[in-house]
């Protein structure tokens, strides 16, 4: 399949407010605008999952970062700089973005990503792309296309025909970080 096609069709669907399921840098996700908070909450609905569970955003690159976080910890960057594998940050005070995406203690987990179909609809959209695991909430996380369920598939707007093959059982770091500069990791 054609990355620009996925990417166009994607990219329509997304501005209609709808929802898609696609392949990321680390397992299949469901995603949308991150500043439409009716998208968002198609997705909790799709994943029968409370909205007051967070869910982490992608983003393309810095110019994305400072849109959506005003203040970034010289750490986040830092962080980024070394870390081999895919590394979602845990940062404060984020704005732009749909409130139901924020997590009560007014964090957002975020991922810069380099995956071309996800950087690419991210340029197209300018604004980052939810990203929630491909299942519904409490159930095991599907490690490729195949170990996605019928209901989650027949559940989205679009699904993206594109590494319908690969497998991936590494879910990515997660690392919080405060302002003040406290790091805690919550997932390796």
């Amino acid at each position: 399949m054609d990355i620009n096609t996925e990417v166009h069709n994607a990219f329509e669907v997304i501005q209609n407010g709808g929802i898609i399921l696609y392949p990321t840098d680390t397992v299949w996700g469901i995603g949308c605008d991150a500043s439409n908070e009716e998208a968002v909450k198609k997705i909790y609905a799709l994943k029968q999952r409370e909205e007051t569970k967070s869910t982490i955003v992608l983003m393309n690159g810095d110019k994305m970062m400072y849109n959506v976080f005003k203040e970034i910890p010289e750490t986040a960057w830092q962080i980024l700089d070394l870390s081999e594998k895919p590394t979602t940050l845990i940062l404060d005070s984020p704005r732009n973005v749909a409130k139901n995406i924020v997590a009560e203690d007014n964090t957002l987990g975020v991922r810069i990503v380099k995956e071309p179909f996800c950087f690419k609809l991210m340029e197209r959209m300018k604004k980052p792309l939810v990203s929630t695991s491909a299942n519904i909430s409490g159930e095991p996380t599907p490690k490729s296309f195949k170990e996605i369920s019928p209901e989650i598939i027949k559940g989205v707007d679009y699904v993206v025909n594109l590494h319908r093959e690969k497998i991936c059982d590494k879910p990515s770091t997660i690392i919080k970080l405060t302002l003040d500069n406290q790091v805690k990791i919550i997932r390796k």
